[in-house]
């Protein structure tokens, strides 16, 4: 399988999770798009849940496949997430945010009673950190925030570039929440926990893309078929 089956293989095995009734997180991202698909077709066959959408592009998708969505003032405790990754370590901790929707899906995966990563086999890695981690920040006060991230992360270890997230247009990128984000291109992580304590005790940082303690199961596919990782 390539990488887009690969994806879709786990989003496939994510779906038998879902028990009619439930109140769902979907994510956000290119493997959480095959997710969306593929529970629109049970929805079609008449599974009767309700999703809350990640982001204004997994809103458009979901829509799109006729799941029917709520939101979190309306439905503030989920059954179940659904989401991927970009890098996903041996004890499930993960980053996530290279599709800038970070704050929405931390805050999702929070609400809700258990997190299901799904990915390909090339996000597993033995230490976080190979994939820039995103840090969600306000515009405001941009150069002493990233001054104080740039501090925080040489005081744990050695420090990496750190770069704006730019648009196609060369401008700033902007999150659904009017944020701008901070790609810190650090190669590895040696204290994830240390680190995301670090950088949200800074002013101006939103949120940053370290989900410790938060994903409960893996689905990772790959080349000979599709593993479970954690607890099931």
């Amino acid at each position: 399988m390539d990488a887009e089956a690969q994806k879709r293989a786990a989003a496939a095995r994510a779906v038998e999770f879902v028990r009619p009734g439930m109140r769902l997180g979907i994510g956000t991202g290119s493997t959480a798009r095959h997710f969306i698909e593929l529970l629109g077709e049970r929805v079609r066959q008449g599974l009767n849940i309700v999703g809350v959408p990640t982001s204004q592009a997994t809103k458009s998708d979901a829509e799109r496949c006729g799941i029917p969505l709520t939101t979190l003032d309306d439905t503030p405790e989920l059954d179940l997430t659904v989401d991927g990754a970009d890098e996903i370590a041996p004890d499930l901790s993960l980053i996530k945010g290279g599709g800038g929707a970070l704050l929405c899906e931390k805050i999702v995966a929070a609400a809700s009673a258990r997190m299901i990563v799904i990915a390909d086999n090339s996000k597993l890695v033995d230490v976080l950190g190979r994939f820039p981690l995103p840090i969600e920040v306000t515009p405001f006060g941009f150069g002493a925030t990233q001054k104080a991230i740039e501090k925080a992360v040489a005081g744990m270890q050695r420090p990496g570039r750190l770069s704006l997230r730019r648009g196609r247009d060369g401008h700033a990128f902007v999150t659904d929440g009017g944020h701008w984000i901070i790609d810190a291109a650090l190669d590895r992580i040696d204290d994830p926990r240390a680190m995301a304590h670090a950088l949200a005790g800074i002013p101006g940082v939103m949120e940053h893309g370290l989900f410790i303690g938060l994903a409960q199961t893996a689905i990772v596919a790959g080349p000979d078929g599709v593993n479970l990782l954690g607890r099931l």
